[in-house]
């Protein structure tokens, strides 16, 4: 059958430099490695549910939104009809083998750039220079802060040497990256005190972490250390430093209560970054999307992206994109998969996104509030723009 074409999949009304603009690569300002093995119908559908976990007995993931999209969209780019059974998908998809899918899908995402979080530390995903070369696109790094603490913790180090550790470690691993990233709200919640803590503080709670070295980073005293250490080499670097907020999903286990994942709580810490220029981008805030949008608008250093509930949405993502561009500022918006271990999420993503926001631009322009330049310009700033200034690409 033909290759799928991508002007095809956009609202045959929409006005050619609007078109144009979502047609034009992304920079997708966040994502995880894809694997690069084969997969079973069950692994493959436990990467594809938003929780990581089968789905109950006697129905599938591919009854889902993604699922259903997944039949929809990526069957052609697999060489199959539109709306392929699982089964007929998921032979076509071993028949092709995990890296002939991986390079399809990931090019045909259409991204220009992708930025990866490297810190799952899981060999079966693709590294960030894979993703790059695979996607046809450029390929940047970025360094997961508790990564690099628990590397640290576990090097065996006396408490006093701790603080002096960690920041170095943190120094050399931001020399190669284009942002760092926390994801304190699945470990201890956002409603951390905003405040730096003291030498003394981060001494006697390094004395308990390295007595327990391998265990997961809790203890708010040292969260709050890590980000105040990553805000000096952000600082230092031009660097962005990203939260992952929001319910957690595949890759975290949640420690936190949902709603301590809200990005509202980490008002005070922003407001603390205000006069240090360091950029912070609030990532995958589902459902808690209009108060990242919120602070998007109120703080000049935060920007704000949808993540993987683009994908998850599928054909209502146009929903979760119009409640974002309620409040959030342009400029403030960016792109981001977010997609983890099934390259079908990539793709899904920036298809989704391209589509929802389609549909949202034309109903900007048909109600006279933006003219066809004015959506074609903020689809621009949302799929590159704004990325591009932000990480300096």
């Amino acid at each position: 059958m033909p290759e799928p074409r991508s002007h095809d999949m956009l609202p045959a009304t929409l006005p050619d430099a609007v078109r144009a603009a979502l047609l034009a690569p992304m920079v997708d300002q966040h994502c995880c490695g894809v694997r690069r093995d084969d997969t079973t119908r069950s692994g493959f559908e436990q990467l594809i549910g938003e929780g990581g976990t089968p789905a109950p007995p006697g129905t599938t993931h591919f009854d889902t939104p993604a699922g259903a999209a997944i039949r929809r969209w990526c069957a052609p780019v697999l060489g199959l009809e539109p709306h392929a059974s699982p089964t007929v998908y998921l032979s076509r998809r071993a028949e092709l083998g995990a890296g002939e899918v991986n390079r399809r899908l990931l090019r045909g995402a259409g991204v220009s750039a992708f930025l990866v979080d490297s810190g799952l530390d899981v060999p079966a995903l693709l590294s960030p220079a894979e993703m790059g070369r695979l996607g046809s696109a450029a390929a940047d790094e970025i360094v997961r802060l508790e990564q690099a603490e628990q590397d640290v913790a576990e090097a065996g180090l006396p408490a006093a040497d701790y603080a002096g550790m960690l920041r170095d470690e943190l120094a050399v691993r931001a020399a190669r990256a284009a942002a760092l990233k926390s994801v304190a709200a699945h470990h201890c919640g956002l409603g951390f005190d905003p405040s730096r803590p003291s030498r003394g503080s981060v001494i006697a709670a390094a004395g308990r972490r390295l007595a327990d070295p391998k265990s997961r980073l809790d203890d708010p005293v040292l969260v709050r250390h890590l980000l105040w250490a990553a805000v000096d080499v952000a600082r230092e670097r031009g660097l962005p430093l990203q939260f992952h907020c929001g319910l957690p999903g595949w890759g975290l286990s949640g420690a936190a209560a949902g709603h301590l994942t809200d990005p509202a709580l980490l008002t005070g810490f922003v407001r603390a970054l205000a006069p240090l220029g360091v950029p912070v981008v609030l990532l995958n805030c589902y459902p808690y999307h209009r108060q990242a949008a919120h602070l998007a608008g109120v703080f000049p250093h935060v920007y704000v992206d949808a993540g993987p509930a683009v994908a998850h949405a599928a054909a209502g993502s146009g929903h979760v994109l119009r409640e974002l561009l309620e409040l959030v500022p342009f400029h403030k918006q960016m792109y981001g998969s977010g997609c983890h271990g099934a390259a079908e999420l990539c793709f899904l993503a920036a298809l989704c996104h391209r589509r929802g926001l389609a549909r949202v631009l034309a109903d900007r322009i048909d109600e006279g509030e933006w003219s066809p330049a004015d959506a074609a310009r903020i689809a621009h700033m949302i799929g590159s723009g704004n990325a591009r200034r932000v990480y300096r690409l």
